[in-house]
């Protein structure tokens, strides 16, 4: 039984999916906007076990936090997914699986939130198959906040971020303005990883 369909049935969220959630969303923070200061203050405390290959990508980041500057980090973010006309990199399913965007992929994530009940923010006009977007829907499907019939976290990762996500975090670690953003593609493609590996054995 999967993450969502073990809160909707009543029974409370195992501490492994809530550090699921926290790991997506964490993902998601750094991928949606560059971090200010204080948010670089609090990676620079990062302690984590440097005996996973998880760990170690977390150390990397908080050795790269150490000695960032916020305003740098931010001219990084921009030139990577902003840009003057387009950004390094277009984080988006659809174009990671057609090559455009505003594809399939985009038509197929929007039936599939509609399921779970959620909609694009007013004045938002970012299309939905933004890779932190897709994160945060995973955050909240680990934790059970919300999950539709026929619809879990294993479901959603195999159908909306399995095809494409590893790819992504290849391109933004080799990504000609990658710096501070070189850990961050570490551990996103070691999580993905670590998912996809889960998901395959889950029963």
């Amino acid at each position: 039984m999967t993450s969502a369909s073990r809160a909707q049935a009543g029974q409370a969220v195992s501490q492994d999916d809530l550090l699921r959630a926290q790991q997506y969303g964490f993902i998601a923070r750094l991928l949606s906007q560059a971090p200010d200061a204080a948010i670089l203050d609090d990676l620079r405390r990062l302690d984590p076990d440097a005996g996973t290959p998880l760990g170690q990508a977390y150390a990397a980041l908080a050795e790269k936090a150490a000695t960032a500057d916020p305003k740098r980090v931010e001219r990084e973010f921009f030139e990577l997914f902003i840009g003057v006309g387009r950004g390094e990199l277009l984080p988006y399913a659809s174009f990671y699986l057609t090559g455009f965007l505003n594809e399939r992929p985009l038509a197929d994530l929007r039936g599939d939130l509609r399921l779970l009940g959620l909609e694009r923010a007013p004045g938002r006009h970012e299309p939905e198959d933004n890779i932190a977007f897709l994160c945060e829907v995973m955050a909240g499907l680990a934790t059970g906040e919300f999950g539709a019939r026929g619809l879990d976290d294993q479901v959603f990762f195999t159908r909306h971020l399995a095809p494409w996500a590893g790819q992504f975090f290849d391109d933004l670690a080799a990504a000609p303005s990658t710096d501070f953003y070189a850990p961050v593609a570490g551990i996103g493609r070691l999580f993905i990883e670590i998912e996809r590996r889960a998901f395959a054995l889950a029963p």
